[in-house]
């Protein structure tokens, strides 16, 4: 079976969210991490969650450069997806090689949905000995049925309870390199 064609979805998808709304919200959110971390102490590890974090993490880290905090940067990949569009069972694709203990960790992710990949990946952070874990999401969606106790430090926007994609987020591992955040169409949602 092929996989759905995103330029299939896109014809009927709504923009969420536009660039220039994505850029407000990142300028927004690095003024808030600059206010809580001092740009004189050790840099944070700053974990870009891959894939789905990476465009996100990147625009992030250079607003956050351009107030002079700096970071020192690693990644991880852990997935519920694996290119669908509903999550299952947690798979670690790569841990980070940096040492986290004695250091304050800065998640960057493109999605709080549910919230189980960010409490295992948190819990995993703290387990290693990071002494203070905070996360960044470009979007949080707005529903009811996230894990409980899991809760992104700094939100960007907030999405509708629908499939999205851009902007890191996929459809079928396609659009992550949109430049906006689209929902699909209201009856496409169940695909």
């Amino acid at each position: 079976m092929s996989r759905p064609l995103l330029a299939d979805a896109l014809a009927t998808a709504a923009v969420i969210h536009d660039g220039d709304a994505l850029a407000v919200a990142i300028v927004g959110m690095a003024d808030a991490i600059c206010a809580d971390y001092d740009a004189d102490a050790e840099p944070p590890l700053y974990i870009t969650l891959m894939h789905g974090g990476m465009p996100f993490a990147s625009a992030l880290a250079l607003a956050l450069g351009a107030r002079g905090l700096d970071l020192e940067f690693d990644y991880l990949h852990a997935t519920r997806y694996r290119g669908a569009t509903t999550g299952s069972g947690l798979a670690w694709l790569h841990r980070p090689a940096t040492s986290m203990r004695g250091r304050r960790v800065l998640l960057a992710d493109d999605i709080l949905d549910e919230g189980h990949t960010l409490k295992a990946v948190t819990q995993w952070c703290e387990d290693q000995g990071a002494t203070d874990v905070r996360v960044a999401v470009l979007a949080v969606k707005v529903h009811d049925r996230c894990v409980d106790g899991v809760e992104a430090d700094y939100v960007g926007l907030e999405v509708p309870d629908r499939y999205v994609f851009g902007f890191g987020m996929d459809y079928y591992e396609q659009g992550r390199n949109l430049p906006a955040i689209y929902a699909l169409a209201a009856s496409e949602d169940s695909a």
